[in-house]
């Protein structure tokens, strides 16, 4: 199967987001994926990232991991779900806080002099997200699970991408209402 890095992959808003929604369907264990499992997809991510992630011009041209930096940068992906995902729950903790901050030291002492690649923008567009002064827009998809901020200007973005889940939430709603309205 070919699968390429769309402008959907990279709808949350900041490069760490998109990072940790490389993983699609994280809740379900047997429909899980992984995009990162194939190294010639996580090699190909920062390409795309430089196409369609919001945080491109920030970043600049992004490099891909190093092979022997990818279990940090796996390492660092969980670490940003775990508290981000947490915080928009309401069930952060400090543990989680301090394991995301251990996750980004660990990443930018590995990488040092590396500064444009892929585990190091990662860790600095996490910091950046730490540092947000409105963490309330962050949200979670309700059709895909993915997080994402929300930039709107009165916070009412529902859905990483309104072209994809957006779409699918209304069809969904629109075929339970059809055949409601039938019966059985």
């Amino acid at each position: 199967m070919t699968f390429s890095w769309t402008p959907h992959r990279f709808s949350g808003g900041a490069l760490a987001l998109d990072v940790a929604n490389s993983v699609v369907l994280r809740g379900d264990p047997e429909r899980r994926i992984d995009r990162f499992a194939d190294p010639v997809v996580m090699d190909a991510f920062p390409a795309g990232a430089g196409r369609h992630g919001a945080e491109r011009a920030l970043f600049g041209s992004l490099e891909p991991v190093r092979e022997d930096a990818r279990a940090g940068l796996f390492a660092l992906r969980e670490a940003i779900d775990r508290h981000f995902r947490a915080e928009v729950l309401g069930q952060g903790t400090p543990a989680l806080l301090a394991g995301l901050l251990e996750a980004i030291a660990a990443t930018l002492r590995r990488s040092g002099t590396r500064p444009q690649a892929l585990d190091t923008a990662t860790a600095r567009s996490a910091l950046l997200l730490l540092a947000q002064p409105e963490p309330e827009r962050l949200k979670i998809c309700p059709n895909c699970h993915w997080l994402f901020l929300d930039r709107s200007r009165n916070r009412s973005r529902a859905w990483c991408d309104m072209a994809v889940c957006g779409n699918r939430a209304k069809a969904s709603r629109h075929y339970h209402r059809n055949r409601e309205e039938k019966g059985p």
